[in-house]
C-alpha cells in the first residue's frame, strides 16, 4: 500500500530517513510508469537527438551511483569509472549507440541494485553527514543533502521525460494504424 508520508527509517538517522523515504516514493512512481515495457518501447527514440526510455532509466540508476561515490567515498569518481558510466551518465549519441536492445528486467535489476547500494551506504550515516559542507572546484558550495535531492530531481525530471516519451510513441502507433 502506498504511503503519503514523509517519515523516518527505522535503523536511519531521522533526515536521512526522511530522504530515502522520498527517494523511494520517487522510485516507486517511476517504476509504475515503466512496468511491462517492451524492448521496442524502452528503445523508442522520438526523434533525432532525444534519449530513449531505457538509456533514461540506466540514467537514473547511474546518477544514484555516482553521488553515492562523491558523497560517501568523499571523492570523484575516477577516470575508468567515468569511461564506465559515461554512456548512461552522459545521455546523448554514445546512449543511443550502447544503450539498447535490454529488456525491462535488465533496468530495474540496475535500478535496484543502486538503490540497494544507497540504503546499505545510508544506514552509516548522520544527520551532520546531511550537512556536511563542501565546495566544488569551481567555487559553488554543497550539502549531502543537497546532492542527493538532486538525484530525485533528477529522476523526477527524466519520469516526465518519460512520460512523454510514450505519448509521443502512442500518437506515431496511432498515425501509422491510419
Amino acid at each position: 500500500m502506498i504511503n503519503y508520508r514523509i517519515e523516518p527509517h527505522e535503523g536511519l538517522a531521522q533526515r536521512v530517513g526522511e530522504l530515502l523515504s522520498m527517494l523511494d516514493y520517487t522510485r516507486r512512481v517511476t517504476l509504475k510508469d515503466v512496468e511491462n515495457l517492451t524492448i521496442e518501447e524502452l528503445d523508442y527514440v522520438p526523434e533525432h537527438g532525444s534519449n530513449s526510455i531505457g538509456a533514461l532509466l540506466l540514467h537514473m540508476a547511474t546518477v544514484e551511483r555516482v553521488h553515492q561515490i562523491i558523497t560517501t567515498e568523499h571523492r570523484d569518481i575516477t577516470t575508468e569509472e567515468e569511461e564506465f558510466f559515461e554512456p548512461a551518465l552522459s545521455l546523448g549519441e554514445k546512449a543511443r549507440e550502447k544503450i539498447k536492445q535490454q529488456p525491462i528486467e535488465f533496468y530495474l535489476k540496475a535500478l535496484d541494485e543502486a538503490r540497494q547500494a544507497t540504503i546499505r551506504k545510508l544506514e552509516h550515516e548522520t544527520d551532520e553527514w546531511l550537512l556536511k559542507e563542501d565546495v566544488w572546484d569551481n567555487g559553488v558550495t554543497h550539502n549531502y543533502y543537497f546532492i542527493w535531492f538532486h538525484v530525485m530531481e533528477d529522476e523526477i525530471s527524466h519520469r516526465g521525460q518519460i512520460r512523454l516519451i510514450k505519448r509521443m510513441m502512442k500518437q506515431s502507433v496511432a498515425k501509422a494504424s491510419r
